[in-house]
């Protein structure tokens, strides 16, 4: 019988990036339906609740909970599991503490590292404004990993740390990297003289590893969180990083990475790029607002045209974007081998930026999808677990990891997407991410080149042919090792390619080979 199970660990803390981790690792054994490993504050329990996972138990915001669903064995194993890994996360954080225990408060870390110049707050929204508070009062920059802060809060801490000449990045900034240091999920650049501002994690990621496979670098990038440039926040973040970066010796060029903002904000960002003696590259990832002034930037039309032109910027260079390679001979062919039900475009992306420039490169090549997070022009899709027509889903959005590890840590339900989609008549095309650096699943091809030949062979003894296109955001440097993960897509028969704007390009040519006259909705 499958029921759910629990344990509770009161008093006890850990950030989300460790109970994800957890949580994916409890995931995987045998038996087991669903688990989570969270702190148990209400919003937590009620996403727990919705996917079915509720608990009989009394815990708190301050308590740990760890709820497993599956088989009577399966349930002791996973909660010994999580007991294992919770003991060893503790344990090992206290490892090479023993002669001085950690500090219990931001100000006592603040005391004993009196170098220190950032905080990183990742603890429940409703907690986070205050612990960013605490941080700023110190003198210190504020990474805001946590996401569910209200926005009444972020305004107020933005202007607190502007007029104080401190940045807030956040809150739900993922990415970041700092002097070299990366933080949230990152990847490992070289260093130079490119700085980023990113209102997009996945952007910045993509700008930043496409700048080091160019051969120049990164001085710093910095997340203002995606809340950043709405109209109610006004970019303050952006603003005051452009300001920092101005000032920074290290920095020659500076990209800015956003999707659309609203047009008030995106004056307001760019006459402050016009004002500064730093040039300036910026892309809004999106369909485009020609009511906005764009003269005197250099903007480029996709995350990985940011990266070519600024590197060619700071080169001393006339900004050109690197032209994308043609469609593989190889996908055009197999192309004319489908059958006439294969009609349609599927995107699942781990990269919600990801998601939303294939939906955009797409649309302005005749394809309008359905998505759960739809550009301008695209449609909700109506049923989130099936698609219909073409249809490119963000797997990372919140509607698809409440209670579940980001696909980016754990890409089991991604897999299990793409798994549907291989096994869908109407499926002509494949397109996806692989996201790896810091952060991200040590291993993230293992099981996916598993799901693939497995469909794939489902789909030719079907007699279909669906074709795979992947592009693989990270650097030689991260520990998965870019290289390494691409040879073995390739092996598995996926067309890899250089960027996500040329993956989804590749993926718009190969339905046009298809049907001749057009893709269509």
């Amino acid at each position: 019988m499958t029921v759910s199970e629990h344990r509770v660990y009161p008093n006890l803390y850990k950030d989300s990036v460790a109970l994800m981790a957890i949580t994916a690792a409890v995931t995987k054994l045998e038996g087991i339906e669903e688990a989570s490993v969270v702190m148990a504050t209400e919003a937590n329990r009620a996403n727990l609740r919705r996917v079915g996972l509720a608990d009989d138990s009394s815990a708190g915001p301050n308590d740990l909970l760890v709820v497993v669903r599956g088989a009577e064995e399966a349930r002791t194993q996973a909660l010994d599991l999580a007991e294992e890994l919770l003991t060893k996360e503790r344990s090992g954080s206290e490892e090479g503490a023993a002669e001085e225990a950690p500090p219990v408060s931001l100000k006592a870390a603040a005391s004993r590292y009196g170098d220190s110049t950032l905080a990183l707050i990742s603890v429940p929204g409703q907690y986070a404004a205050a612990e960013a508070l605490k941080a700023l009062e110190l003198g210190l920059d504020v990474m805001m990993f946590s996401d569910n802060v209200p926005v009444d809060q972020e305004i107020a801490l933005k202007r607190y740390a502007d007029d104080r000449g401190l940045l807030v990045m956040g809150p739900d900034c993922g990415t970041a990297i700092v002097g070299g240091v990366p933080l949230g999920f990152a990847n490992a650049v070289r260093r130079g003289s490119i700085g980023i501002v990113g209102a997009s994690g996945t952007g910045t990621q993509e700008v930043a590893t496409r700048i080091h496979h160019l051969g120049a670098g990164v001085s710093h990038a910095l997340g203002t969180g995606g809340h950043d440039l709405s109209a109610e926040v006004g970019a303050i973040s952006m603003l005051r990083a452009m300001r920092g970066l101005e000032e920074d010796e290290a920095t020659d060029v500076i990209v800015l990475v956003s999707k659309p903002p609203a047009p008030s904000v995106a004056a307001r960002v760019l006459d402050m790029a016009r004002s500064l003696s730093t040039p300036v590259v910026a892309v809004f990832v999106g369909p485009k607002d020609a009511g906005i002034d764009t003269s005197g930037i250099v903007m480029a039309d996709t995350l990985a045209g940011a990266a070519d032109l600024a590197v060619a910027v700071a080169a001393g260079k006339d900004p050109v974007q690197i032209a994308e390679s043609s469609l593989p001979v190889a996908l055009r062919a197999e192309a004319l081998t489908r059958t006439p039900s294969q009609k349609y475009l599927r995107g699942v992306f781990s990269g919600g930026t990801f998601c939303y420039e294939t939906q955009s490169l797409c649309q302005q090549g005749g394809v309008v999808a359905a998505s759960n997070t739809p550009v301008a022009g695209n449609k909700m899709a109506t049923d989130l677990w099936h698609s219909e027509g073409h249809t490119i889903l963000d797997m990372g959005d919140d509607v698809f990891t409440q209670g579940r590890p980001h696909p980016m840590i754990d890409p089991t339900l991604r897999n299990e997407r793409i798994t549907a989609e291989l096994g869908d008549p109407e499926t002509a095309v494949l397109v996806f991410d692989v996201v790896i650096g810091y952060g991200a699943s040590a291993d993230p091809v293992s099981s996916l080149i598993d799901v693939l030949e497995t469909g794939r062979r489902a789909a030719a003894a079907a007699g279909r042919t669906v074709s795979l296109i992947a592009h693989v955001c990270g650097t030689e440097l991260d520990s998965q090792d870019r290289s390494a993960v691409v040879e073995r897509l390739r092996d598995a028969g996926v067309y890899v390619a250089d960027s996500n704007a040329e993956a989804a390009h590749w993926a718009l040519a190969t339905l046009n080979s298809q049907t001749p006259s057009g893709a269509n909705s």
